[in-house]
């Protein structure tokens, strides 16, 4: 009875790394603070702020809420006659991107399309068919799951590169919104101006209402100049540059999944692949890691230090 209560409560255990594997993550794939967005905002931010301190002027003197709201709705009203409906909703969704970096390690890519190719050499491309399934990636997901089912190279290739201009074309116009929205503020800010203007010339028979008026009036063009110069073209340029990065990566990964199809040497896919990392390993930092892995590596080095410290120890011995 012992016996059979203890296997009734095995399988349990065993369900925790069921779910795991279904829930693991991309590999190399990290989400972080974009630090140069954060701190080219508040760069630009203090450079005008404390310009304006210096010259003896107060945040109050361009702190207005009716100027920012001709502005803002302005130019988002424009936007919107300008850009589909589902352009404008996938853009605010991609806004965040550009404060957050989702850093993809294309060294970490590399060695698993080297492992793929490797296992693919030893026991062929169809013994990478439970490999495929379980690759959290789409992108490789879809061009592996195609190699393994004997789909045509050319055809791969091509469905591929189809799916790598699509999704640049969607990101550009994602782009596109805030870079209307950069083109449309500065001239409703001068909009925002000619209406605090209007006001005033309602009440020339007080100089003093009048200065005070126009100075409140050109608010309105420091938003709308502010706002396209600070954030929304920036933007715009930020998500094209997150795109070209996602593109180069499945160019990457695709030339990868070719090399598996044509049966490629592992050595020869990865110098083809390493083309394509921008920023790879320090040969120093590789060096360390093998001689960590390899204790024997690390002896010449032992010996060396040891070398070099017995001169010092002579002189104690006399």
């Amino acid at each position: 009875m012992a016996e059979t209560a203890e296997t009734k409560k095995a399988p349990p255990e065993k369900a925790p790394k069921a779910a795991s594997k279904g829930a693991k993550k991309p590999k190399g794939e990290s989400v972080r603070p974009d630090v140069a967005t954060l701190a080219g905002i508040i760069v630009a931010l203090a450079g005008i702020v404390g310009g304006l301190l210096l010259e003896k002027g107060s945040i109050q003197d361009v702190a207005q809420g009716t100027a920012a709201m001709i502005v803002m709705g302005g130019t988002f009203g424009a936007v919107l006659i300008t850009t589909p409906l589902p352009v404008f909703i996938r853009a605010w969704k991609r806004i965040g991107s550009v404060f957050f970096d989702r850093a993809v390690s294309f060294t970490a890519i590399i060695e698993s399309l080297i492992q793929y190719a490797t296992l693919a050499r030893k026991n062929g491309i169809v013994s990478l068919e439970m490999e495929a399934a379980a690759i959290p990636d789409p992108f490789l997901r879809k061009a592996l799951s195609m190699a393994v089912d004997g789909t045509d190279l050319q055809e791969i290739r091509k469905m591929m590169e189809t799916d790598i201009t699509l999704s640049e074309q969607t990101a550009d116009a994602e782009a596109k919104v805030w870079e209307s929205a950069g083109g449309y503020a500065p001239t409703v800010g001068i909009i925002g101006a000619v209406m605090g203007l209007i006001q005033v010339m309602k009440h020339l028979e007080d100089i003093k209402e009048v200065g005070h008026g126009i100075a409140v009036a050109f608010v309105a063009t420091v938003y709308g100049v502010g706002s396209a110069n600070i954030f929304f073209l920036p933007a715009a340029n930020k998500l094209r540059a997150r795109m070209h990065e996602a593109s180069l990566l499945k160019e990457m990964t695709l030339e990868g999944v070719v090399g598996i199809v044509e049966g490629l040497n592992p050595t020869l896919i990865r110098m083809k692949l390493e083309a394509f990392n921008q920023h790879p390993a320090k040969p120093k930092k590789a060096k360390e890691a093998k001689a960590a892995k390899d204790p024997k590596a690390a002896q010449p080095a032992a010996k060396a230090a040891s070398a070099k410290g017995a001169p010092q120890t002579a002189p104690a011995g006399n």
